[in-house]
């Protein structure tokens, strides 16, 4: 092999980087020419934006037959150092063992994970979180474990953390999953003054009332100041009394992003270039919530989202290869209008996160799929709003 793709991290960004490298690869006819290389600690993708949901076990997609299929390496293990002058990365298996990977052209899509502020007391021991499948399963089992206790109003009172898009969904979904506790009640702290700050002011009045409907209490303004084993105290000085707090106030980019020099965002993302590549450093790409792109060509950068992440992914990974191969490709952001609500809305997204993320098992749909210059999220969306309004 006279060229190596190393791809770090096998979620949403991760796997279209690597298909759409492959994808490219195979057109120009040199896949004996190259190596496209998959470093995770498991060949699996997990459903990062279902974790919300119950039965989070099964939120995990096999990514191992269709990585053999493309003919795309599989290394299970953990990128521990990125040496970007020696081109190479150190990986750490499961059982301890390390081994030095080098690389042509390296993609960082390691994603990012749940801030959890030190200036929150009892914030590390005390509550839960979503951004994770192990995460998810330890709440899970908490959960269904309520209903055995002594009621009180700590066991009967559920507070959630972030009042942006995780915690919203979170938010809407526990109603249902706590079915089985008498009196549940779910309380949505914030620490702006509305319920999806985020959003423009119609879409956050229809979230607001939606919420309300289910029966969500909101305290929105002072946020959070220390938690325990027994309630959340909130900056205003009040106290809740809960054995549940579940933490979604925010992500951070994966801390390899420290490791490679070159300006970063508030939130740890590498700056980019159009191509997405780290203009800093030669033979490096950032995706998916890596990568601080601009989405627009103008002010508006990419969100740490799905949506955003499967997009990168394509780009980044065909660009990659392009780069070697001698080309390259370019590739409503307001969130003010309302374009869909009610039913409407909930069977367009059960289609999208129960279907539409998953990346197809049979290699040829995958690898066209892979395609970053056929692919129009905006057109998709008002096709899916045709076949279920």
């Amino acid at each position: 092999m006279s060229h190596k793709i190393v791809i770090i991290g096998a979620g949403f960004a991760g796997v279209w980087s690597a298909l759409s490298a492959k994808r490219l690869i195979k057109l120009a006819n040199k896949e004996d020419e190259f190596e496209v290389v998959v470093i995770a600690p498991e060949p699996n993708l997990v459903m990062r934006p279902r974790l919300y949901e119950s039965k989070a076990s099964s939120l995990v997609h096999p990514l191992a037959s269709l990585f053999e299929d493309a003919r795309i390496k599989f290394i299970p293990g953990t990128a521990k150092a990125i040496h970007t002058e020696g081109h190479t990365v150190d990986v750490r298996s499961a059982s301890g063992v390390e081994r030095t990977i080098n690389y042509d052209r390296l993609i960082l899509a390691a994603g990012s994970s749940v801030i959890r502020p030190r200036g929150v007391t009892g914030l590390q021991n005390h509550a839960f979180d979503i951004d994770s499948l192990d995460a998810a399963i330890k709440l899970e089992s908490h959960l269904e474990g309520l209903g055995a206790l002594p009621a009180s109003p700590g066991r009967d009172t559920v507070v959630v953390c972030g009042a942006g898009f995780t915690g919203i969904e979170l938010a809407a979904e526990l109603p249902q999953r706590l079915g089985h506790v008498a009196n549940a009640r779910i309380v949505l702290v914030g620490n702006a003054e509305n319920v999806g700050p985020d959003f423009g002011p119609g879409p956050r009045a229809v979230i607001a009332q939606a919420l309300a409907d289910l029966g969500v209490e909101f305290k929105l303004g002072p946020g959070v100041s220390a938690v325990d084993a027994e309630g959340v105290a909130l900056a205003s000085g009040e106290r809740i009394e809960t054995k549940t707090v579940i933490w979604t106030a925010g992500v951070r980019a994966t801390p390899l992003t420290k490791q490679i020099p070159g300006p970063k965002d508030a939130l740890g993302r590498l700056y980019v270039d159009r191509y997405l590549r780290v203009s800093s450093v030669h033979g490096v790409f950032a995706t998916g919530d890596a990568a601080c792109a601009i989405a627009d060509g103008k002010s508006q950068y990419a969100l740490m989202s799905c949506q955003h992440a499967n997009q990168l992914g394509r780009v980044s990974g065909y660009n990659a290869a392009a780069e070697l191969l001698g080309a390259l490709v370019a590739g409503g952001w307001e969130r003010e209008n309302i374009k869909i609500s009610g039913d409407t809305a909930k069977q367009v997204k059960c289609y999208i996160n129960q279907k539409l993320i998953y990346p197809p098992d049979v290699i040829q749909e995958a690898l066209t799929s892979a395609d970053p210059m056929d692919f129009d999220s905006d057109k998709l969306f008002e096709q899916l709003v045709q076949v279920f309004g």
